[in-house]
């Protein structure tokens, strides 16, 4: 039997091997990657609408301190209104979309990024005809977040 390295690595005692690996997602075009399925943005409510997610790194036994996932929000469709103990950073890569962070708020375009700082009130919105899409990373170790009030 082999033994188990001296390493982060999450180990998978039915193979004996380490689950974490490098791994390529080949984009495929239109938003997605290969090995990366969509997947609910949350439970159900009233709270938000017309998002999809997909969770890039984080989910599949990697040791990062970091989750990254991109999210894209259809036109009308919005994030909870929301605060929380840990950090995000937004970054949009298609469309544009509103961000209200406190009691300011944003137009992000191509490439603009947002930081939002722990229990800060944020809700991201699509006021455009086209969907809005973003890479947001955001702790590994995190909180729930606590639903607000509409800003």
């Amino acid at each position: 039997m082999k033994k188990k390295p001296l390493s982060c690595d999450v180990w998978d005692t039915k193979t004996n091997r380490s689950k974490n690996i490098s791994r390529f997602y080949k984009h495929k075009g239109n938003y997605t990657w290969q090995g990366i399925k969509p997947e609910r943005y949350k439970t159900p409510g009233d709270d938000w609408a017309g998002i999809i997610r997909q969770a890039m790194i984080g989910s599949r036994g990697e040791t990062a301190q970091f989750h990254l996932r991109y999210f894209e929000i259809a036109p009308g469709g919005y994030t909870s209104f929301e605060k929380h103990r840990h950090e995000h950073v937004v970054t949009c890569i298609r469309g544009k979309g509103e961000v209200t962070v406190g009691k300011k708020v944003h137009k992000l375009n191509f490439l603009d990024t947002l930081y939002i700082a722990p229990s800060t009130p944020h809700q991201l919105k699509n006021l455009e005809r086209e969907p809005f899409g973003f890479f947001c990373i955001v702790n590994a170790r995190r909180d729930k977040p606590e639903i607000l009030n509409e800003p």
